[in-house]
């Protein structure tokens, strides 16, 4: 990035906070299954527990942003991480699914209330012709920690034990939270507005058709996300793939999407990014509907691939254009919307097309996933118009 060293300070602080914390709640991702397994939940109550986390995440991300514009970013932050700790403390306590279920919505609703005001700040810090460069690089961090996490959880599962992934995370979770209590930068001052003036204003959020199209555009490629994770395992097991080549396809994903992000950042900071958006929404909907209709193992690692490109461009522009459309003073409601749909996008693309593709199969359910990309593009393309105006 060009800026000068003590200007980059808060921003780097801000990715490895964001990466510490990431890494911290993404150790547990493959150890909770096994652990509520040994509780004795079927695979319908592990569905259950993971999806009270995702659903706690959607629905609080929302309030979560709009306190993170009257109170400060800090205090959502470190609020938001000392939940997410306790409920891995919690989980080592617990005896019955319906005690995990319960920690994990303490989960949801601390990633609510870290996310957005992690995502705000990186806005509040950086100048907004630098903004694509800062999504980029922050997104990046993020990501590799949603990688590495689940990875070293697994590690630690057959070295240590499940339970004690679950204290190792709370106890990381903790020491990131005093990281942050010291050394997270300042936000912009306090919206200290009366409440139900706050809330007046931020229905005018809902009114800006650019932002509107960004959440639509969000949601949509989340729906068919949460399509490929959670089905691309059934329907390669179907033909005969074992884990470890699932494991493959997921890696090509997972690797396009890193690498991809801080080049595509930088040309966001060049480029229109209601564009950048725009090819990757279709990239994405194009390695949906291809993935249905292969079977061999290279043309399913050539469709991930496809589709970490369109997850790269998508959600690096995308951040940064949500950052350019919202006040500074909604840019936490802006942000909390963002994840909101990300996590109910994700979730309703398990959950329904997990309901259709009993009816309708892998190939037409894939399609389907596809099409809803699609659409998201057409409905972003015509609600953005012909300018991105920026606003301060």
């Amino acid at each position: 990035m060009k800026n000068n060293t003590h200007s980059l300070a808060p921003f780097l602080l801000l990715c490895i906070i964001g990466f510490a914390a990431f890494f911290g709640s993404y150790l547990r991702i493959p150890v909770m299954p096994l652990l509520a397994a040994t509780l004795g939940a079927d695979p319908a109550q592990v569905g259950t527990i993971n999806g009270a986390f995702m659903l706690t995440t959607g629905v609080l991300s929302i309030p979560a942003g709009l306190l993170a514009d009257r109170t400060g970013r800090k205090l959502p932050i470190i609020v938001g991480v000392i939940a997410t700790a306790a409920s891995s403390l919690l989980v080592t306590q617990c005896h019955q699914p319906w005690q995990m279920a319960a920690a994990y919505v303490l989960f949801g609703a601390g990633l609510a209330a870290f996310a957005p005001g992690m995502l705000s700040l990186v806005a509040d810090v950086m100048p907004p012709d630098l903004l694509g460069q800062a999504y980029g690089w922050y997104t990046t961090a993020i990501y590799i920690a949603m990688t590495l996490g689940p990875a070293s959880g697994g590690f630690l599962a057959k070295s240590w034990g499940l339970r004690q992934v679950f204290m190792v995370s709370g106890c990381l979770l903790a020491i990131v939270a005093l990281l942050a209590q010291w050394a997270l930068p300042k936000g912009p001052p306090r919206h200290k507005t009366e409440l139900h003036a706050a809330l007046a204003a931020s229905m005018g959020l809902m009114r800006n058709r650019k932002l509107v199209a960004c959440l639509l555009a969000t949601a949509g490629s989340c729906i068919g996300f949460g399509v490929f994770l959670t089905f691309l395992p059934l329907y390669a097991s179907l033909h005969g793939y074992d884990p470890a080549q699932v494991g493959l396809v997921f890696a090509a994903q997972a690797i396009t999407n890193v690498v991809g992000r801080v080049p595509i950042g930088r040309a966001a900071d060049r480029l229109d990014r209601r564009w950048i958006v725009a090819a990757g929404l279709f990239f994405l909907a194009v390695s949906l509907a291809a993935l249905g209709q292969v079977v061999q193992l290279t043309q399913l690692m050539g469709c991930a691939v496809v589709m970490g490109v369109g997850m790269a461009l998508t959600f690096t522009a995308i951040g940064a254009l949500i950052a350019d459309l919202a006040p500074v003073v909604q840019r936490g409601l802006a942000m909390g919307m963002y994840n909101s749909c990300v996590y109910l996008g994700m979730m309703s693309g398990a959950t329904v097309m997990g309901i259709a593709l009993k009816r309708i199969g892998y190939p037409h359910g894939f399609t389907a996933a596809g099409a809803v990309a699609l659409v998201s593009l057409v409905l972003f393309v015509s609600m953005m118009g012909t300018s991105t105006s920026r606003q301060a």
